[in-house]
């Protein structure tokens, strides 16, 4: 199983991103998925989540900004971020809770990160 994002760059104030994130590889279920960062000499934080049934959480630093959806059939999650600034700098980061097997307890996976860097 790999969680494989793409989408990130450099982009300047104000500008916008769109960050994908493929599941891959025999997965029974899939349950929530998201996106956290790690901003310079900061710690991982969640960004952005969304449930199976495409219910969306968000931190309160990017609601209104940030977007996040979900797409079952190809077991993709989308994060369009909109009107980003500096503190938005960093790696972002896939997670998917998934199960592997019937009847066994679903496990995290983690992307390899993709660096979102906000130029001023």
């Amino acid at each position: 199983v790999q969680l494989q994002a793409s989408g990130g760059g450099l982009v300047q104030v104000g500008g916008s991103l769109r960050l994908s994130c493929e599941a891959t590889g025999s997965i029974f279920s899939l349950h929530d998925m998201g996106w956290y960062r790690q901003g310079p000499g900061n710690k991982r934080e969640l960004v952005a989540s969304i449930t199976s049934g495409e219910t969306p959480t968000y931190a309160d630093s990017v609601k209104g900004r940030f977007t996040i959806s979900r797409d079952n059939g190809r077991n993709t999650i989308y994060l369009q971020m909109n009107s980003l600034k500096p503190e938005d700098t960093g790696v972002y980061y896939c997670h998917a809770n998934l199960g592997l097997r019937a009847g066994y307890r679903p496990v995290d996976y983690w992307g390899q990160g993709t660096l979102v860097t906000v130029s001023s």
